[in-house]
C-alpha cells in the first residue's frame, strides 16, 4: 500500500513537468511571463429560518440536517416527538479567487474561502436532559472558520497529437473532497448529505483534461473536519498512525451539456497501535481498509438540469455517509480483526427555471451490514464503530425535498419542504446481529422540516 502511494504521488508531481519540457523543446519562441495577480472577491450574507417537527441530528447551529432521532419513550411518551424553531446568519461567506499569474503555459492560481460557523458549541448541562429532549445546550457565538485554502498550478496547451490539446492541473491545500465536489440543486446547507458524500479536506489532486471530452483525476487525501471512527471515536489519529493517505482516482466524459464520472476511493487506517496480552502492553498490527466507488452524471438543457449520484461500497463515515465498521474477532498477539459496513447511498435532483426556480431532490440510503459476518452478536458500544452523525440501528432512510427559489438580481429567497424518514431497528439487549444490523421491531420515524433562506450575493 505504501509503495502504491509513493508511486501515485510521484506521477502526480512529475507528469506536468515532463509535459512542460516537451513543449519547451518544441518551440523556440521566448517564454511569456505575466507576474501580476488578479483578485476576485466574492461572498454572500445568508440567513436561514428553520422549523422541525421532531428532535433530530443536525450540526452548524441545527442548520446542517442529517436525520430524525429514534423513539425515546419515557413514562409512556416519546420525548423526541418535540418541534423546534431557530434562525441564524452564521453561514454567511467570504472568499477570494487569485488568477492572472503565469510563466509560458504554466498558470498559477489560488482560492481562500471562509465562513463564521466556528465558535458554536453543544456544551453539556446536568439539567438539559431533564427539561429538554437533547442532552446539551447551544452556546457561543459565530467566529471565522476556514472552508477552503489551496493553490493551483495548471500546465495548458500540452500537445496530444493532431489538433488536440491537453491540460494538467494540480491542486494543493484544503478543498472539497473529490467524491463530494458534485452537489445537487439545493440551497439547504447539507446539500444532499447524508445521501451523498460531504467533506472538505486537505489534499493533493491532479486533473488531466485529455482533449475536449475526457478527464482523468487522482488525489492523495488527509482528514480534518470529518474523520474515520474507531475505538476512541471520530478522529484523524487512525490515519496519522496508519501512515497512509486516502487515495482517489476517477475518469470522466463530458460533451454538450452532459457529464458522466466514475471513481473509486480507498481508505486504510490503523484503529489501534497498542493492545494487551496477558495483562502486558504490546504493539499490535491492526489495520482496516475499505473501498468505496461512485457514479455521477448530469445533463443541462437551457433552463432544465438534472443530476444524479450513487455510491456503493465499504465505510465512508469520514464523508458523512451512514456507515462504519466493526471489530469481529481477536488474535493471540493482541490484534483485532475488522470488517467494514457496506452502504448504498443515492440521490437525484432536478431544477427548472431562472428567475423562478423549482427544485426536486430525492435521496435514499440502505445499510447493508458487514461485508464479513462476525461469529456472533456485536455490542453496539464496544464492537461497532458507526458514523457519529447517525445511529448503528439504522436500516434504511429516504428524503423527499421540493424547493422554490425566487432570484431578484443579487437577492435570492428560497422556501423548502423536507420530509426525511428513517427505518430503525431495536437493539437486542444492546447488541446487533453478526452483520452489525438491528433487525428486530423495524419501524419508521419521520420529520417535517420547513426551511426559508434569504441570501444577498456580492
Amino acid at each position: 500500500m505504501k509503495k502504491s502511494v509513493l508511486i501515485l504521488l510521484t506521477l502526480i508531481l512529475t507528469l506536468p513537468a515532463f509535459a512542460e519540457v516537451k513543449v519547451q523543446k518544441a518551440s523556440d519562441a521566448p517564454v511569456k511571463e505575466h507576474l501580476q495577480n488578479h483578485f476576485k472577491f466574492y461572498g454572500f450574507i445568508r440567513n436561514y429560518f428553520v422549523y422541525d417537527s421532531r428532535e433530530s441530528v443536525s450540526g452548524t447551529g441545527d442548520l446542517f440536517y442529517y436525520l430524525p432521532k429514534d423513539e425515546n419513550i419515557q413514562d409512556g411518551i416519546d420525548v423526541n416527538d418535540t418541534p423546534s424553531f431557530r434562525f441564524l446568519a452564521l453561514t454567511s461567506r467570504l472568499g477570494v479567487d487569485v488568477s492572472g499569474y503565469y510563466i509560458g503555459n504554466v498558470h498559477f492560481g489560488a482560492k481562500f474561502e471562509g465562513d463564521f460557523y466556528s465558535g458554536l458549541s453543544n456544551s453539556s448541562n446536568a439539567n438539559a436532559s431533564v427539561y429538554f429532549p437533547g442532552n446539551s445546550k447551544i452556546s457561543g457565538t459565530a467566529t471565522a472558520r476556514l472552508r477552503q485554502a489551496y493553490a493551483t498550478v495548471t500546465w495548458k496547451d500540452l500537445p496530444m497529437g493532431k489538433d488536440d490539446k491537453a491540460s494538467v492541473g494540480l491542486k494543493i491545500g484544503q478543498a472539497w473532497h473529490p467524491m463530494a465536489a458534485d452537489h445537487p440543486h439545493l440551497f439547504s446547507l447539507e446539500v444532499g448529505a447524508p445521501f451523498g458524500p460531504f467533506s472538505r479536506t486537505p489534499l493533493v489532486q491532479m486533473d488531466a483534461n485529455l482533449g475536449k471530452n475526457w478527464v482523468v483525476s487522482a488525489a492523495a487525501i488527509w482528514q480534518m473536519q470529518y474523520q474515520s471512527t474507531g475505538p476512541v471515536g471520530a478522529s484523524a489519529i487512525y490515519m496519522k498512525y496508519g501512515m497512509t493517505p486516502e487515495m482517489y482516482a476517477a475518469l470522466a466524459y463530458k460533451t454538450n451539456g452532459f457529464l458522466l464520472r466514475a471513481g473509486v476511493d480507498v481508505v486504510s487506517i490503523k484503529p489501534r497501535v497498542l493492545g494487551e496480552v496477558d495483562g502486558k502492553v504490546v504493539k499490535v498490527s491492526d489495520r482496516k481498509t475499505s473501498v468505496l466507488g461512485y457514479l455521477y452524471t448530469q445533463y443541462t438543457y437551457k433552463n432544465f438540469a438534472v443530476k444524479a449520484k450513487t455510491t456503493f461500497g465499504e465505510g465512508g463515515e469520514h464523508m458523512n455517509l451512514m456507515s462504519g465498521y466493526a471489530k469481529i474477532g481477536e488474535n493471540p498477539d493482541g490484534s483485532w480483526n475488522y470488517a467494514s459496513m457496506r452502504n448504498s447511498s443515492s440521490w437525484l435532483s432536478m431544477s427548472y427555471g431562472k428567475k423562478w426556480q423549482g427544485v426536486l431532490f430525492l435521496g435514499y440510503v440502505k445499510n447493508l451490514g458487514l461485508a464479513k459476518a462476525a461469529s456472533g452478536p456485536l455490542a453496539k458500544d464496544d464492537d461497532v464503530f458507526f458514523c457519529g452523525n447517525g445511529f448503528s440501528n439504522i436500516n434504511q432512510m429516504y428524503r423527499i425535498n421540493p424547493q422554490v427559489i425566487y432570484n431578484i438580481g443579487k437577492l435570492n429567497v428560497g422556501l423548502e419542504y423536507q420530509w426525511t424518514s428513517v427505518q430503525y431497528g431495536k437493539y437486542d439487549d444492546g447488541k446487533l446481529n453478526a452483520h452489525a444490523l438491528a433487525d428486530k421491531d423495524l419501524h419508521w420515524i419521520g420529520n417535517h422540516r420547513v426551511n426559508m433562506m434569504v441570501r444577498y450575493n456580492f
